[in-house]
């Protein structure tokens, strides 16, 4: 079985890559990451280049999880590349950072967060970044 973790280059990323190498330890499965981003300025930054990519790589090989990294192109949605990889993978759990938010910020929680929780088939876990 495997583990999907939405990643991106930030806090709330590797809090969840942190977060999905522990729990695929615990229970020996692969993990699959998924750099979701969507093309826009701000997601650009998210993105992962060949070297980033290069980076989780190394990163997965040295904790001795078992692992690939996807890229989707970011011409769609961030939830749907993350939901679609779970399908696809028949993902056991879906791992997701999560940041500090404004008042109105929690109460819509983060559309990418909010969507995979409400379409998943499977459980969603969501963690905040310690930084």
């Amino acid at each position: 079985m495997t583990i999907i973790v939405g990643y991106v280059n930030n806090p709330a990323g590797h809090a969840a890559l942190d977060k999905g190498i522990s729990e695929a330890k615990k229970d020996g499965l692969e993990l699959v990451v998924v750099n979701a981003s969507r093309s826009s300025d701000r997601s650009d930054a998210y993105r992962l280049g060949e070297g980033e990519i290069r980076s989780v790589q190394d990163y997965l090989s040295r904790s001795g999880v078992p692992g690939r990294v996807l890229t989707r192109g970011s011409e769609y949605d961030p939830a749907e590349q993350i939901l679609d990889a779970a399908a696809e993978v028949g993902a056991e759990l879906i791992v997701l950072g999560t940041r500090k938010r404004t008042p109105v910020g929690k109460f819509l929680l983060g559309s990418t967060i909010q969507r995979v929780i409400l379409e998943a088939v499977c459980p969603v876990l969501c963690v905040k970044a310690s930084r």
